[in-house]
Formats: structure tokens, sequence, C-alpha cells
């Protein structure tokens, strides 16, 4: 997928991996890192998983609010939350993958037209574009 222009670039440098700190350029991020203790680390910082969580929730609502509005739905009263999961790869395969989970609730709504906002903000959102097809997406949708 090829974008037909670049809007804006964020730009983060991370040093010592998962257990190290990353930081944004423009100084409004800067965290502390280290694996959850399921992974066992300490526990003591965030880790990749949580901020891919954070940003896939926040890039997937605003997709949903930006939807509604072009039908002019009200979404008032929204949400969304993101589970991202990381484990082994199957098949013999060395390294990890991730999976994500979507819980939109959307208060107001028939289930129908709640499913169909959600199917369209699927294909508006960066982050659901991004990984269409590389990792399991699922998305329950409450109202």
């Amino acid at each position: 997928m090829e974008l037909s222009k670049v809007l804006y670039t964020a730009r983060a440098t991370a040093e010592g991996g998962r257990d190290g700190r990353t930081a944004t350029d423009d100084g409004k991020l800067d965290l502390t890192l280290a694996p959850p203790k399921e992974l066992g680390g300490s526990g003591n910082g965030t880790n990749p998983e949580q901020l891919m969580a954070a940003g896939f929730a926040s890039c997937f609502h605003n997709a949903l609010k930006t939807v509604a509005r072009r039908a002019k739905v009200s979404v008032d009263g929204s949400n969304v939350t993101a589970e991202i999961g990381i484990g082994p790869l199957t098949g013999g395969i060395p390294g990890y993958g991730l999976t994500a989970a979507l819980a939109i609730h959307l208060p107001g709504q028939t289930q129908e037209e709640a499913e169909q906002l959600v199917a369209t903000a699927d294909r508006v959102c960066p982050f659901s574009n991004a990984t269409r097809g590389n990792i399991t997406v699922t998305h329950t949708v409450t109202v």
C-alpha cells in the first residue's frame, strides 16, 4: 500500500530495546521501557505492546468518529479498548508475533448499525490498514 502524500511523520528513538528508554524527537513522549513480568521482566516501565494498544485504540476511535460524522451519526459515549498480545510463532518459525483484539462500545446504536460503522472504520483506520493480513485482529462490538 502506497501513500499519495505523507501528511505527518512521528519520530522516536529507542535505547536499550525492551529494557531501556524511548522518546520522541519533540520531547512530548519520554518513557522508561521494561518487559512485563509475564515475559520475565520487572514490569517497572511501559512496553511496546502497551504503546501499540494505546495507539491502535486511539487511531481506531478517531476513524470511528470520522466515519460517524460523515454518516451524520452520533457516537457520543463510545470508546475503543485495544489488547495487544505477544507470543511465539507457530510451526517451528523462530521469533514472536502479535495479536490484536479491539473492543468497541457504541451506545445508542443498534447492533447492526454499530457493526456497519466498525466495518467502515476498519477500512479507514491507518493501524487497521497496516495490520490487515499481517496479524490476527478481532473486533467485538457492543451497544
